[in-house]
């Protein structure tokens, strides 16, 4: 199973954490879709978002089963040298290899692989643990959607935003 996941905070407080599961790396194949509410989260703090996101993540991803990927909106890896990301805590928490898709650059994130999907000007920016960068970033590159982002990330933004 290959998992995407995204995190949202409403202005009412709390966070909407959500899944798309598919039976493919390409997510062309969607088995299933969840969401989870979590009441109170920590604060956000520079340099430590995982505190605030993984909680949302541990419940969304309770009865997931056995994962072969997941991928997170942002950074695995925050620097050359490693510095963990939140998809960086994730991998170590879930034992599964993780790619990291961000929007934006981060400036000390050089490491990180720009991908450019279909017509789009600007690229996503790729990070990984359990799976090879070159091999993440290809598997970005032909993950399902004719947008910037791919359909799967796509999908979960839209359900954690609800």
């Amino acid at each position: 199973m290959f998992a995407a996941v995204d995190v949202h905070y409403p202005p009412s407080g709390g966070a909407r954490a959500a899944l798309v599961l598919a039976s493919d790396a390409t997510y062309s194949t969607i088995v299933s879709e969840k969401t989870a509410f979590i009441e109170h989260v920590a604060p956000y703090q520079p340099g430590e978002f995982y505190r605030r996101e993984l909680p949302p993540l541990r419940a969304v991803l309770l009865d997931a089963g056995c994962l072969d990927l997941l991928i997170v909106d942002g950074y695995v890896t925050l620097d050359p040298a490693g510095r963990p990301g939140l998809g960086g805590y994730a991998h170590a928490e879930f034992e599964v290899p993780v790619i990291g898709v961000a929007k934006t650059r981060f400036t000390p994130a050089v490491h990180a692989i720009p991908v450019l999907r279909a017509n789009a000007a600007r690229p996503l920016y790729v990070t990984s643990a359990g799976i090879p960068p070159a091999d993440a970033a290809d598997l970005v590159r032909t993950m399902t959607g004719k947008h910037r982002l791919p359909d799967a990330l796509r999908r979960a933004d839209h359900l954690a935003r609800g």
